[in-house]
């Protein structure tokens, strides 16, 4: 992670065009129940300095201009959106501040979070939204920082938080100030032929490209034509597993879905995570979804509704070191989840096998071969299949590692820092960051699926605890 006076102006954010995936989420939400809006809820230990806060805002924008910068459509919707510097641009109507009444719980906290994640973006301005929320109860305040996930995954946005807290209380003198970026007035038809002109630029690396593949095929065809059909037949089979049908049968519990979202959090060690996952012989992932499970099995038992295994979705990153930085660079696997394993020690295990495998798919990026031309069809067709991906869903779990060290905003450390993704027409998304030492987890339900969330909140409390056990012996 770099500190303040490491940062290279401009190096998050610097892609102008979407990538096939990122124009996939800005596209789908001709459907309202395929938003794609990310939060990140920080508690902070006081209440900082609105000036200074607002002053902090006003250099993040111009370190990382993406905060300036529209979506721009092409014209007729011929090729990928682009993000542009938006010549209005107006820090006031993304920062505001607003106080909680007394006694400034954390349940207060989380309905404003709700709130400002279910208002839609306006799609003509930069997609984000910051909001200072004072009167937390012992004088701490909440920052709720909400963007599209078209801006970026969840390993993108630490790259990002890592970029612009600081390490210390007190201002930094020393760190870079650029000018703000320059306005640009871009319209749809200038975006169109301006990707026409990048097509034709790239046709020869892309023949390029074709012909190194087709030598490479062709080499492979002679040599090995018996193992080409069996590849062609096994990534046939993977992309079924990746794209097809849902593993499983969803939950009859959670069918219901609408467009309501109901925030919960709470909180576990990462030492006694870690400890858990390395008694069984897995990752801190493995525990995270395990403990998701526990805490579903015993949801269900509540209602007495008894299942074997569900179908959740877990992101894979494909982020590498020669990636720029944001952005999004993963693909999403769907397990059949045996949420009817009740031996913790059994299921941690069986989560793991899961999971290797599915890291392993031939298919995995699958998604992003096919979203060019996804990308092409009208809205409410891509809609539909957009959301046939992922409604089957009950749950979509995603953990990223977080802030290893102390930061601050505006001279406030930041103590906790809850992730809450988006339910594209899933039951649950739950996400863990792990800050500091605490893993922070955010989990955001369909209260049409999950009618008794409180309830649901204390299952996942003793889901976890379930799960720490093996790292203490139980």
């Amino acid at each position: 992670m770099m500190a303040a006076t490491d940062i290279q102006p401009g190096a998050w954010g610097a892609e102008r065009e979407m990538n096939a995936l990122e124009a996939l989420m800005w596209r789908a939400e001709a459907d309202p129940r395929l938003r794609s809006t990310i939060i990140a809820l920080e508690i902070l230990d006081r209440a900082p300095d609105w000036r200074r806060l607002r002053d902090a805002h006003d250099w993040g924008t111009r370190m990382v201009p993406r905060f300036r910068a529209r979506v721009v459509e092409p014209a007729l919707g011929l090729g990928p959106p682009v993000w542009a510097v938006d010549p209005d641009f107006d820090l006031a109507r993304h920062l505001r501040r607003e106080r909680l009444p007394a006694p400034g719980t954390m349940r207060q906290l989380l309905d404003v979070a709700q709130e400002v994640a279910s208002a839609p973006f306006d799609r003509d301005r930069p997609p984000w939204e910051a909001v200072l929320v004072e009167g937390l109860e012992g004088g701490r305040a909440g920052y709720v920082l909400k963007m599209h996930h078209s801006a970026t995954d969840g390993l993108g946005g630490i790259q990002l938080l890592s970029m612009l807290h600081s390490r210390r209380r007190a201002p930094t003198p020393d760190k870079p100030q650029p000018p703000p970026p320059l306005p640009e007035a871009a319209g749809r038809r200038d975006v169109l032929l301006d990707n026409l002109a990048g097509g034709v630029r790239g046709l020869p690396g892309q023949a390029t490209r074709l012909a190194a593949g087709g030598l490479r095929l062709a080499g492979h065809t002679l040599r090995r034509p018996d193992r080409l059909a069996a590849d062609a037949i096994s990534y046939a089979r993977s992309f079924q597993r990746v794209a097809g049908a849902p593993p499983a049968p969803p939950s009859p519990l959670l069918a219901s879905r609408s467009l309501r979202w109901r925030f919960e959090a709470l909180e576990v060690p990462l030492a006694d995570l870690r400890a858990a996952a390395k008694a069984v012989g897995a990752s801190v992932n493995d525990a995270f979804v395990t403990a998701l499970l526990g805490a579903l099995a015993r949801y269900h038992d509540a209602f007495g509704v008894q299942i074997a295994a569900m179908p959740i979705a877990i992101p894979i990153s494909l982020r590498a070191d020669e990636h720029p930085m944001g952005g999004n660079q993963f693909a999403g696997v769907r397990l059949a989840a045996p949420v009817g394993e009740r031996d913790p020690r059994r299921r941690i295990r069986r989560v793991r096998e899961l999971v290797l495998t599915a890291r392993h798919e031939p298919a995995l990026d699958a998604l992003a071969l096919i979203a060019p031309a996804l990308g092409r069809l009208p809205a409410p067709l891509l809609s539909r299949l957009s959301g046939q991906l992922t409604t089957g869903n009950d749950l979509q779990a995603s953990n990223v590692p977080g802030i290893a060290y102390p930061v601050y905003m505006a001279g406030a450390r930041i103590t906790r820092m809850y992730p809450f993704g988006p339910l594209p027409g899933c039951a649950a998304m739950i996400a863990l960051v792990s800050h500091n030492g605490t893993c922070c987890i955010g989990a955001n339900l369909d209260p049409a699926a999950f009618t008794d969330p409180e309830l649901f909140a204390r299952c996942l409390v003793e889901g976890f605890a379930e799960v720490l056990d093996l790292g203490a012996g139980g």
